[in-house]
C-alpha cells in the first residue's frame, strides 16, 4: 500500500481545484455541480463547501447523480446485485455549464454512463469533468478530465482507494 495523498496534501489539492473552478466560472451564475454517486459525492460536497466560502455564500446549484441503471455492465454478471443510491437533481440542466465530479477516473465507463444519465435532466451548454485521481493509463473510452488533482500511473491489478473522513474515518488516498 502506497499513500498518494495525506490529509494535508488533500486539502491543498481541494483548494487548488476550487480556485480553478472559480477562475473559469467566476460567480457560478450559469454553472452547476453534479457529484457522481456513490463516492464522487464526498469530493463534490467538499468542493461545494469551499466554493460557498470563496463566493461569500452565493448559492451553488448542486446535485447528486446515480448511474446504476445507465451502466453498460448492469445485470451482466450473474448473482451481482447493483443497489442504486439517490439521484437528487431538482433543477434543469438546460443551457447550464455542468461540472461533473467523481473521485477516480479509470476506464472512463462510469463517466460515459454519467453523461447518458445527465441528459435526462436537460441539455447542458457544456460538461466539464473534475476528478481527484486520473488513472490515465487504462482508459477504454475517449474521456479526459478538465480538472485533475493528481495523475497516477498504475497497473491494471492495482486499485486506487480514496478515503473520506465522513465515510472512512480519515482523509487519505492510497494505491493498493
Amino acid at each position: 500500500m502506497k499513500s498518494l495523498y495525506n490529509q494535508q496534501h488533500l486539502k491543498i489539492t481541494l483548494d487548488r481545484l476550487t480556485a480553478e473552478l472559480v477562475e473559469n466560472h467566476r460567480d457560478f451564475s450559469n454553472a452547476v455541480i453534479i457529484g457522481m454517486q456513490p463516492r464522487g459525492i464526498y469530493l463534490a460536497d467538499r468542493i461545494v463547501q469551499l466554493l460557498k466560502e470563496q463566493l461569500a455564500g452565493r448559492p451553488i446549484q448542486y446535485g447528486k447523480l446515480d448511474i446504476t441503471f445507465y451502466r453498460d455492465d448492469f445485470n451482466t454478471k450473474p448473482g451481482e446485485l447493483h443497489i442504486p443510491t439517490e439521484t437528487s437533481i431538482d433543477f434543469s440542466l438546460d443551457g447550464k455549464n455542468v461540472i461533473l465530479i467523481d473521485d477516480v477516473l479509470y476506464t472512463g465507463r462510469s463517466i460515459r454512463s454519467g453523461l447518458d444519465a445527465l441528459l435526462d435532466f436537460g441539455r447542458p451548454k457544456s460538461v466539464e469533468l473534475l476528478v481527484l485521481i486520473d488513472r490515465w493509463f487504462s482508459r477504454e473510452v475517449p474521456i479526459q478530465p478538465d480538472y485533475v488533482g493528481k495523475t497516477v500511473e498504475s497497473a491494471t491489478a492495482q486499485k486506487v482507494k480514496v478515503l473520506w473522513q465522513e465515510n472512512d474515518g480519515k482523509d487519505e488516498v492510497v494505491l493498493l
